[in-house]
């Protein structure tokens, strides 16, 4: 059994589909009584509240660990006492040099520490910046044609969550990937114009990017999301903290075929766009 936390999200959903295809016993952890596919068992469990995950844990061998919760050891603790063997971390490619005076770096460092000092086998899976993040366009292009977009020189190497979740399946599934990091990116590294260009095409619309000046993205930002996150991502991309542009070649080294480009992302994506 392998139980999936945030089966709900975007990589979660991802992997459960993915492993019971493949004819794994799954079972996922949900807060709230939620629609699952078809052969995943869903069992309420709360991260936050180690206690209780132990219905949740019976049974179970190995782990997709969501971090940046509020009790992680003790989380890991209840794991490993209910048999757990194996867990697979979702992290961030921030890590890498990354600071712990950083929210967004320092809580993924921290879930990591908390894993690796757990005493169960682990995998890190340490992924760029998600192309589902351009759903947040949505409510712009359901009002107009024109996206605005903080950050918008900034290149990264997004991937498609079901390639972070193919990862998974296959560090959950398959032998000698404990102890390893896995920094995983998508086939390019594209700017928002890039992405905004491929949806342009498939909509067959005349969309535009207009940058969004720091000063007005710190605002709208800061309705979204609490102020330390908004001065990570500053420092991320607005002074050279990070740089999420670079790619790698571990999807297709682990999954044996070449990460999914945005625009099979896009397509796959493409009524919520309309």
């Amino acid at each position: 059994m392998i139980l999936v936390t945030g089966a709900g999200g975007n990589v979660g959903s991802e992997l459960t589909g993915i492993l019971t295809r493949d004819g794994h016993s799954v079972r996922a952890l949900v807060r709230t009584p939620r629609p699952l596919p078809d052969g995943v068992e869903g069992v309420m469990g709360d991260l936050n509240e180690p206690t209780s995950l132990k219905t949740a844990l019976e049974g179970v061998r190995a782990v997709f660990l969501l971090g940046g919760y509020a009790d992680m050891p003790g989380a890991l603790e209840v794991m490993r006492g209910a048999g757990v063997e194996q867990v697979t971390l979702l992290s961030s490619r921030s890590v890498v040099g990354g600071r712990p005076d950083n929210a967004v770096a320092g809580m993924h460092m921290a879930a990591e520490a908390a894993v690796r000092a757990s005493d169960l086998a682990w995998t890190f899976l340490r992924p760029s910046g998600f192309m589902s993040n351009t759903l947040q366009w949505v409510p712009q292009l359901q009002a107009g044609d024109v996206v605005r977009e903080p950050f918008a020189n900034v290149p990264v190497a997004t991937i498609d969550p079901y390639d972070i979740a193919a990862v998974a399946a296959e560090s959950l599934t398959t032998p000698g990937h404990e102890g390893r990091a896995y920094a995983i990116t998508g086939p390019g590294s594209l700017r928002p114009a890039d992405r905004l260009r491929v949806l342009s095409e498939l909509l067959g619309r005349e969309l535009r990017l207009e940058p969004l000046p720091d000063a007005e993205a710190r605002v709208t930002m800061s309705a979204e999301m609490p102020e330390k996150y908004v001065d990570a991502f500053f420092r991320f991309f607005a002074e050279g903290e990070f740089d999420d542009s670079v790619v790698t070649g571990a999807v297709q080294d682990l999954t044996g075929r070449e990460p999914r480009p945005f625009a099979t992302w896009a397509r796959t994506h493409l009524a919520a766009f309309r």
